[in-house]
């Protein structure tokens, strides 16, 4: 292999200026500019951060009864800012990447480096690429659009069409769940068409309350009144419930009965706690009011059906 020096007789100062004058000055600003590309970008996307963190805090705000529920709802909100956080610095390295990828690109080609044999096979390597991982890119949109638009996120219970459950763990490819019988599914988030998230913002207790045809309406349902006055006023759920309960009336007549309803809004997920407390609370106060139940009673075994 023979190796030579290069001829550096007709080397010149003036050519020595004039070269330093083109390519390098020409190399500085191209690496100039991608440092000022970066810093904008990245200050776009904290601009973006913290419009979505606001947005978030007055939807929250907007809440019927929220000033009641705010340390509540608080938990949700410090979630939401941590991963609009992540978010945003994943997309930072995101645009770290691309910029930096161009810039280094622009070097080499000014530098005399030829880039047709590069851009071909990345060309190349980049549609079979393509092709063996379309899922994989589907999967990953989905999941940027679904941290960004805090569609759901960890202790969420959603359904995604094909499974029910608890949000446990949340990827840009996999959503992991655990349904009701404790069983794990991995979700793919390219899959899920639609999400339907039980613990958002705000859930509704309905109450559906029986009475005997022929007792008092006006009297049972002033007693359910007194009931869920009190109970709103309880320090316990103070917290939870983000208006008073509401006794709307008369919701069914039939089979010897009377359905009255009640229906209570509450923080998220919270629901079936305070379904569970009305009926016991409205039970007791029937009992002591001398409200019946509706008829036929189930005797105890071996008894007579009572009258």
């Amino acid at each position: 292999m023979n190796l030579s020096m290069p001829d550096l007789s007709g080397l010149t100062w003036s050519g020595v200026g004039d070269w330093l004058v083109g390519t390098p000055l020409l190399i500085i600003t191209v690496v100039f500019v991608g440092f000022v590309a970066r810093f904008l970008l990245h200050r776009l996307i904290n601009r973006v951060v913290t419009t979505a963190t606001s947005k978030r805090a007055e939807r929250l705000a907007s809440i019927p009864g929220a000033g009641r529920a705010l340390q509540a709802v608080g938990v949700a909100n410090v979630r939401h800012v941590q991963r609009t956080q992540t978010m945003g610095a994943l997309l930072k390295s995101i645009t770290t990447f691309v910029v930096g990828g161009i810039t280094v690109l622009t070097v080499l080609s000014l530098v005399g480096i030829p880039l047709g044999p590069m851009l071909a096979s990345a060309s190349v390597g980049g549609v079979a690429l393509a092709f063996g991982a379309q899922s994989l890119v589907k999967d990953f949109l989905s999941g940027v659009f679904m941290i960004v638009e805090d569609q759901y996120g960890v202790g969420d219970v959603i359904d995604t069409g094909e499974v029910v459950g608890t949000v446990e763990n949340v990827s840009l490819r996999v959503t992991q769940l655990r349904d009701a019988g404790g069983m794990t599914w991995y979700v793919r988030n390219g899959e899920i068409v639609r999400i339907g998230n039980k613990t958002q913002g705000w859930s509704t207790a309905i109450v559906d309350l029986a009475i005997a045809y022929d007792q008092d309406v006006e009297k049972a349902i002033g007693v359910i009144r007194d009931v869920v006055s009190v109970m709103d006023d309880d320090e316990a759920f103070k917290d939870i419930l983000l208006e008073e309960p509401k006794v709307v009336g008369v919701e069914s007549i039939a089979n010897g009965a009377i359905t009255i309803r009640v229906i209570a809004k509450t923080i998220a997920n919270e629901q079936f706690g305070i379904q569970r407390e009305i009926r016991e609370r409205v039970k007791l106060a029937f009992d002591r009011e001398g409200v019946r139940s509706p008829l036929p009673v189930m005797p105890p075994y071996g008894g007579t059906a009572p009258k």
